[in-house]
């Protein structure tokens, strides 16, 4: 018997002590287990787990296990190329932001955990708690949107137009190729107060397809819903009050599975057969104004004061659309769900499509066979009121672009098309073809950085010729001023085209006039 326990008692003791057991200390502690008396029990274990620890500190810890060097899960590092990428996306994107009149704000990266806490639905499991070591429990931002409400009751602020772009944070499993991480950066654009219905959501559609266009991603469609309409569909077919929000969850992923995936999972969740048959017969409707109108018509949804309020602002909304010239990249998706629980009205999201797939031309409009969501946002009326102690609300409604996927495409397309990216903007090198003139281009240099000219040169003594050239040509810096000793002696210095190799000499008072009437020509690069 004792040969049986052996093992297994060796191992939990190893485990919990995390050294080698010897026969004899494995044997006194067996005896220690099956002591007839309770107290002598307890008191021989304790002796003999004290000798144990006091081996252990005599033999030290042991090696230490070795260390793997490597980002946390579903996070990485970004190169310079990479880096390239994403400036020039938030370059896109702020201009357009600050195109239609945002200021930015900032708010901390982490907040009280009850500023978080049920606002999220059933994605609430996904937010990162925060050890409490200032007295205050804590977690990081799961959206921008929570905190810009919690802003706005603060400051008792009553309008704004705004745009916030910095990282968030979801306890997720991360599927790194499709551009999902647990930390990712989020651009918002969000428009604050009391404005006639539908003339904010429609800016705000407006601004998904400038950056989209202005990205150059593909086509894309931007699918647009009410959470009202869905509210009255849920309600006229049967589905309890206390399950619209687990249902809405089912129906947001229509994108990702079949409708008898979608069924199967509202059954789970409570709802009868009956009862999802009726909510599959709208909710996978999609279409234009002129579904707005039959469904205006509908006996069933006429029913529901809340659906013939979300159809009706959602038939405004796409009349606005019509002035803002988008309503051909919009489709009226009655799938399209949201899972948030702060969206109180219209809902929305941009979704690029697979130019590749078979039979494009035969898809209707609005059925989206896409790659994946790019943006999405909506209207959450009532989330300003509830951090404020007297529910003072503030109507808003505000869009996110999801630049991390975005990236992720970008950066597939100019692999896969072979483009080229600068990784730096500096406008001109100082070079030498001859020994001992690193002080000489240093002046020239700081001549340049004084006339706010990007520039730089070799940090070597005695750098080569082809060296500092080549340098140039892969980098893509477009000019270069040469001066060796001759040039020196005759106040002149030679400017050089990188791509075309024309070299000209101008007088060296004239230099920076002739350099900036160059770059100024050309915006920065050599044509």
């Amino acid at each position: 018997m004792l040969k049986l326990l052996h093992a297994p008692l060796t191992y939990c003791v190893r485990q919990s002590l995390k050294i080698n057991v010897t026969k004899e200390n494995y044997q006194r502690i067996f005896s220690c287990l099956f002591c007839n008396n309770v107290s002598e029990q307890k008191s021989k274990i304790d002796e003999e787990v004290a000798k144990l620890l006091a081996l252990k500190a005599q033999l030290g810890d042991g090696p230490a296990p070795k260390f793997q060097l490597k980002t946390p899960k579903g996070t990485r590092d970004y190169d310079a190329k990479q880096m390239a990428v994403r400036e020039k996306v938030f370059n896109c994107v702020i201009e357009c932001f600050k195109r239609h009149g945002a200021s930015t704000l900032d708010t901390p990266v982490f907040e009280l955990k009850e500023t978080l806490t049920n606002k999220y639905g059933e994605d609430s499991k996904l937010i990162y708690d925060l050890k409490d070591q200032g007295g205050e429990m804590l977690s990081l931002r799961y959206d921008l949107t929570v905190p810009f409400a919690r802003y706005m009751a603060m400051t008792k602020s009553q309008n704004i137009k705004r745009y916030h772009i910095a990282k968030v944070y979801r306890r997720d499993n991360p599927a790194m190729t499709r551009g999902r991480y647990r930390e990712f950066y989020q651009c918002d654009f969000d428009i604050a107060g009391q404005y006639d219905p539908m003339i904010p959501d429609a800016e705000c559609l407006r601004i998904v397809s400038e950056i989209l266009s202005g990205l150059d991603l593909g086509e894309y469609v931007i699918k647009v819903n009410d959470r009202r309409i869905l509210d009255g569909v849920f309600d006229v077919c049967g589905c309890p009050s206390d399950k619209f929000r687990s249902a809405c969850s089912a129906v947001d992923k229509l994108d990702k599975m079949p409708w008898e995936d979608v069924k199967a999972e509202m059954m789970e969740k409570g709802l009868t057969e009956e009862t999802t048959d009726k909510i599959g017969t709208y909710v996978q409707l999609s279409g234009g104004i002129d579904l707005i109108e039959k469904l205006l018509t509908d006996e069933s949804l006429l029913k529901s004061k809340c659906a013939v309020q979300g159809l009706t602002d959602m038939k405004q909304l796409f009349n606005y659309l019509e002035i803002f010239q988008v309503i051909d990249k919009a489709s009226f998706d009655l799938s399209l769900a949201r899972g948030l629980d702060y969206y109180t009205g219209a809902i929305f999201e941009a979704v690029l499509m697979n130019s590749n797939t078979a039979n494009e031309k035969e898809r209707v409009k609005g059925e989206t066979v896409g790659v994946g969501s790019v943006a999405g946002g909506g209207r959450y009326d009532n989330l300003v009121g509830s951090f404020d102690p007297k529910g003072r609300s503030v109507p808003c409604v505000g869009v996110s672009i999801g630049v991390e996927r975005i990236f992720s495409i970008l950066e597939a397309q100019m692999k896969r098309d072979g483009q080229k990216l600068r990784t730096n903007e500096t406008q001109v090198y100082v070079a030498s073809p001859q020994k001992g003139f690193l002080q000489e281009r240093m002046k020239i240099v700081t001549e340049l950085w004084n006339s706010n000219i990007k520039a730089e040169t070799s940090y070597k003594k005695n750098p080569k010729m082809l060296n500092q050239l080549q340098e140039c040509e892969e980098s893509g810096i477009p000019l270069v001023i040469i001066i060796a000793s001759g040039e020196l002696e005759s106040g002149v210095v030679k400017i050089r085209s990188v791509t075309s190799r024309e070299e000209t000499t101008v007088q060296r008072e004239n230099m920076v006039n002739e350099l900036q009437s160059r770059l100024s020509s050309c915006n920065g690069t050599e044509e």
